[in-house]
């Protein structure tokens, strides 16, 4: 266990460009921890900055890096957007090459998602011991690198746990989302209609900034090993989310669902995450409610 973050202890976030690695530094560096960014190519900005590419610099390089790290974030990933490659190459190939070269001294806090679980009946939640059966490219590369940190770290090579995080929202939510492109177009489209695939999936959502809490107390908890769930524990109706944040917004939207199709992990039609265990082993519980969350997303898409 990391004993404390407060003393200056170095933290290396992976993906800290991101939409998740970036809060996640930034709470890092709130708590008194010295942040080290990670970003593939050289960014920059405020704050402690490499350039690291895990799937494609030698892997001596990689362990050069994060050679006095106490805490490592995997926040990399990909997607949408991409190719079924890359996808492997930043979920499950980048992942394998972290773990080979993480320090053993290290927490390794890897990012993995609720859609690693795969499709339930509507009413059954989601515990860590749901069986990990994704439908899409995404889940089974996700779930590949969750394996890998898991492996690693019951076989006592490093100290590991994955975080298993539900669909994520707030401010600075990417456009290629969902909630971030429903967002992009109340806040810059003068058109009041917006087309979408039928919205009738129910699906648990937590604000970004409650994913940064608790990554902090995964840092601090006796976690390792283990598979934690973090969400808001909520199957929220995704229709429901994208009328509220017109009204949020105080648009008159006419929403058609015109049957378009849907990416296979956006097919799973319910999921709400057991969060228990998170609450047991890391005193965490999600702090920002729906709305302020939306709201805080229409904002800085404005």
């Amino acid at each position: 266990m990391v004993a404390a973050l407060g003393d200056g202890r170095k933290v290396v976030v992976v993906g800290a460009a991101g939409f998740l690695g970036s809060r996640i530094a930034a709470a890092f560096e709130a708590s008194g921890a010295r942040v080290l960014r990670i970003a593939r190519r050289p960014v920059s900005g405020d704050g402690e900055w490499a350039a690291l590419d895990l799937c494609a610099d030698p892997l001596e390089r990689a362990a050069e890096v994060l050679a006095s790290a106490a805490v490592v974030v995997n926040a990399a990933g990909a997607a949408w957007g991409v190719t079924d490659h890359q996808m492997e190459q930043s979920n499950a190939e980048l992942t394998r090459r972290l773990v080979a070269a993480v320090p053993r001294r290290a927490r390794l806090i890897q990012l993995g998602s609720i859609h690693e679980y795969g499709p339930l009946p509507a009413g059954v939640g989601i515990t860590e011991d749901t069986p990990t059966e994704p439908v899409g490219g995404y889940g089974r590369t996700k779930l590949a690198g969750s394996r890998a940190v898991l492996d690693a770290a019951r076989a006592g090579e490093l100290d590991g746990v994955v975080l298993r995080i539900a669909n994520v929202s707030g401010p600075g939510t990417p456009r290629s989302s969902l909630l971030g492109m429903v967002a992009h177009h109340l806040t810059h489209t003068p058109e009041q209609e917006l087309r979408l695939a039928p919205l009738v999936a129910r699906r648990d959502f937590v604000d970004v900034r409650d994913v940064a809490g608790a990554v902090l107390a995964a840092a601090l908890g006796e976690v390792g090993g283990q598979v934690v769930n973090v969400g808001r524990g909520e199957a929220l109706s995704v229709r429901e989310l994208v009328l509220r944040l017109a009204e949020l917004r105080g648009t008159e939207l006419r929403l058609v669902e015109d049957g378009a199709g849907a990416a296979p992990h956006q097919a799973v039609e319910w999921q709400r995450l057991d969060i228990t265990r998170a609450g047991a082993l890391l005193g965490w519980r999600p702090r920002w409610s729906v709305d302020e969350s939306l709201r805080d997303l229409l904002a800085a898409a404005g």
